[in-house]
């Protein structure tokens, strides 16, 4: 059975802070826009198995909202510090160890490595007009072969800006 792989990049961070990158807050336009993808998941009734999230702050705030939202305990979200500042090679080691049970999983973190992994999976979606692939709280839905690695040619990206 195929496998559906949600890749939410986190929402807009605060940068007006005096913290470390890791520590960094969502702005007001992040908690809005992960709010906002977390009804659109919910009205599609893509509620995932497993949420595994970069254990930086914005992230897992993205994906506790994201969790309310669809009113998930956010109790079920794990943790995985690959995700933080990974590459390819990182994330695909995350994809290799979800359990066989999982059939559509929620990973929430961060590009460049965001990008890189759904640039291999689907080497065919193309790069909007802006360059930006995954734009904070973009989120890209993917069918996957049972071993998490290939495209079955399904995919949808969705921005926060294109939502209602």
């Amino acid at each position: 059975m195929n496998k559906e792989l949600l890749l939410l990049r986190h929402g807009k961070s605060d940068w007006n802070t005096y913290t470390t990158d890791f520590d960094r807050p969502l702005n007001k336009r992040g908690k809005r826009n992960a709010q906002q993808m977390g009804e659109w998941l919910d009205e599609q009734k893509l509620a995932p198995d497993l949420i595994i999230s970069s254990p930086a702050n914005r992230a897992l705030t993205t994906a506790k909202i994201v969790c309310e939202a669809m009113d998930i305990s956010a109790h079920s979200i794990q943790t995985d510090k690959r995700i933080y500042e990974a590459g390819l090679s990182d994330l695909r080691h995350v994809l290799s160890d979800i359990p066989d049970s999982v059939q559509r999983l929620l990973l929430v973190g961060h590009n460049p490595g965001f990008e890189y992994l759904l640039s291999y999976l689907a080497p065919d979606i193309p790069v909007p007009d802006d360059g930006k692939l995954m734009p904070t709280a973009t989120l890209a839905y993917l069918q996957l072969d049972p071993q998490w690695s290939f495209s079955q040619g399904n995919y949808i990206l969705q921005r926060p800006k294109d939502l209602p």
